[in-house]
């Protein structure tokens, strides 16, 4: 293949996209809802990494707090090897040890899409992935308060129903910020009547039950309809391994954990600690393509599965190269939300609802590196601004 691609440069522009009919639960759980005629804006940071074969590395990251730490080590590569991705992934997370080292993972896979790139090929094929249909489960936005939203138990019942015709073979629900412990056991129920033995049910309250008692009611109204997974319910933020290690103890539904807890070890001490049954990691979060490789092989060697968090090009490329792993998350979705944004990509690629094809999958993009082509130009009147390091 010749020399190895020297890195020149690296920008980050930061963007504030605009989102339509959405509102943010700033009391609660800050999640997102259903509300017509909202207006509200996301904020996400494109990163470029150049080198001076002329190959580029992009990704447009949606971790926009992570911006200060990218700054922070991004020199480092600099007149280095843009393929020597464990070498500055061990780099940045020692210099981000008095951080929370989110600033290691949207630069690692840009350096993955440069790879990618340089070597002509899709990221899973880099990877030693072969799966090239990705099972799905409708994860939803948080319940809202308009009739024909997700506004009841009921409504969340109709909209599984709606996602199983679509032949989505797994739904997760996202309740409600504002806690009432009954009508959540009511929408569990509501949901396991409707579709359960149909397709598998997940829920994820992140994080906002107060007490352990709630908790456990709820995890025990999962029980009665075999939920396939009972993800971050507590107040604790989704950290306390003895909670969760005692929770388990008293529930038959596996728990899903680890959104919370970044990296390779963290993930681990989760497992050796008995706090979960089902491993959750994201690139954003854990140290990018680099790190999540190394958490679905720690969790393989536990004999446990990892599950992605929400549904993107490089959560696409990694689960066809993780052996266990069981669905891509596809959200968030809703009954009147399809596009909540202008569109990231210049190509057909989506994460939305109607993304699936008529058996609940989604294809892995074959394009060299992540395979997608983002849409600069048009996002251009959102940029705020560009650093450049050189």
């Amino acid at each position: 293949m010749g020399t190895a691609p020297i890195i020149t440069r690296v920008e980050f522009s930061r963007y504030r996209i605009p989102t339509y009919d959405l509102a943010t639960d700033v009391g609660f759980a800050m999640g997102q809802f259903y509300q017509p005629g909202a207006h509200g804006s996301r904020s996400r940071v494109g990163i470029k990494i150049h080198t001076d074969q002329g190959v580029t590395g992009e990704y447009m990251s949606g971790a926009p707090a992570a911006y200060e730490q990218m700054l922070m080590w991004v020199n480092f590569v600099i007149g280095k090897s843009a393929l020597e991705r464990e070498r500055f992934y061990n780099q940045a997370k020692s210099i981000l040890r008095k951080n929370d080292r989110m600033g290691v993972g949207p630069i690692d896979i840009t350096l993955w899409d440069l790879a990618g790139k340089y070597h002509n090929a899709p990221i899973y094929q880099l990877l030693g992935g072969h799966r090239k249909q990705l099972p799905c489960y409708a994860s939803t936005y948080h319940a809202d308060r308009e009739p024909d939203g997700l506004s009841s138990p009921e409504a969340y019942a109709d909209f599984a129903q709606m996602c199983l015709e679509m032949g989505y073979p797994a739904f997760k629900i996202h309740s409600w910020g504002e806690v009432d412990i009954k009508r959540e056991i009511d929408t569990v129920r509501a949901v396991g009547e409707r579709v359960g033995g149909k397709m598998a049910l997940m829920t994820d309250p992140c994080c906002v039950y107060d007490t352990f008692a709630d908790t456990l009611a709820v995890g025990r109204a999962c029980d009665e309809y075999n939920y396939f997974w009972y993800e971050d319910p507590m107040r604790d933020g989704g950290v306390s391994l003895w909670a969760h290690k005692q929770l388990k103890k008293m529930i038959k539904t596996p728990l899903l954990q680890g959104e919370h807890l970044h990296m390779v070890e963290a993930h681990t001490d989760m497992a050796i600690a008995e706090a979960t049954d089902f491993w959750r990691a994201d690139v954003e979060y854990d140290g990018g393509i680099t790190g999540v490789m190394k958490i679905a092989h720690a969790a393989e060697g536990f004999g446990q599965d990892l599950e992605l968090h929400i549904s993107n090009p490089p959560h696409r490329h990694c689960m066809a190269a993780i052996r266990n792993s069981n669905f891509n998350e596809m959200g968030l979705v809703h009954p009147k939300i399809v596009e909540p944004g202008p569109r990231l990509y210049k190509c057909d690629y989506a994460d939305q609802i109607d993304s699936i094809d008529e058996d609940g999958n989604v294809s892995v993009p074959e394009g060299p590196g992540l395979g997608v082509e983002y849409d600069w130009k048009g996002l251009e009147q959102y940029r705020l601004d560009t650093v450049i390091i050189e």
